[in-house]
């Protein structure tokens, strides 16, 4: 049975391409903590081939689960930088 809504922690934003629409919420949100976690990606990434992928990847969960506001994106994107 398909649950109404639902929390995504950050290894399912990472994989979200590949899973199944049916198999998730009928409304996806996600946390502060991990739209900060995807925002320290790119900082951490080893190469500049995965810093782009994940550098995308936080643009479109940015995009994607706009109900966190500018404020905390601004936050949290200033953070994953400390």
């Amino acid at each position: 049975m398909r649950v109404p809504r639902g929390l995504l922690d950050t290894s399912a934003v990472i994989a979200l391409g590949d899973l199944d629409p049916a198999d998730l919420p009928g409304l996806c949100l996600i946390s502060a903590i991990t739209l900060a976690e995807l925002s320290a990606g790119p900082l951490v990434a080893a190469d500049p081939g995965k810093q782009a992928i994940r550098q995308a990847r936080l643009q479109q969960a940015e995009q994607d689960f706009a109900h966190i506001s500018r404020l905390d994106v601004q936050a949290l994107t200033t953070t994953a930088g400390l």
